[in-house]
């Protein structure tokens, strides 16, 4: 595989969200310890703090996750790699490597089926979100093109997530 290869549907974990409470085998508030047990014994190997906001970040790159944890509140935010995380699914959609406008599209008309004031936003860099389903539509380079690398937040997190994390959570990787 290319670095920019993309893994297919058919060759990645399938996950369900459970908004605010899990994503596939892990649960907000978990400890490091317990997400590396949860994803099979796999440990991060790149850790970044960023003191200032209290967040740490914890790359797998087996597992095509990046998660943040906040001191004191454990797990409170997981990113899928769009080239070789998890399939992640809500409401019988995927949401990792997709076209971003196409799953926006499905978003938005998520939200109008809802109530569109209280279930949707969107980020001051314009990536799009969900207050119910705890999920802002990040993206990924894959060559030229760019794919969905969503990440579910806590709600805590969430009401003020741009400044909560991290500047790299939603810059184009």
């Amino acid at each position: 595989m290319s670095m920019w290869d993309v893994l297919p549907d058919s060759e990645r974990q399938r996950w369900v969200l459970d908004p605010f409470v899990a994503v596939g085998p892990l649960r907000f508030g978990m400890s490091a310890d317990e997400t590396s047990s949860a994803l099979g014994g796999a440990r991060g190997v790149e850790y970044q703090d960023v003191p200032r906001l209290g967040i740490a970040r914890h790359t797998h790159f087996e597992a095509g996750l990046s998660l943040y944890f906040a001191a004191g509140e454990g797990l409170c935010g997981v990113a899928a790699d769009a080239l070789r995380g998890p399939q992640i699914v809500v409401d019988g959609t995927a949401l990792v490597a997709r076209v971003p406008s196409e799953l926006e599209r499905w978003l938005f008309d998520r939200a109008d089926a809802r109530e569109p004031f209280t279930e949707s936003f969107s980020m001051p860099g314009g990536q799009a979100g969900s207050l119910t389903l705890g999920v802002v539509l990040c993206v990924q380079r894959a060559g030229d093109r760019l794919l969905t690398s969503p990440l579910f937040l806590t709600g805590d997190v969430l009401d003020d997530a741009y400044h909560r994390l991290p500047a790299e959570a939603w810059a184009i990787r």
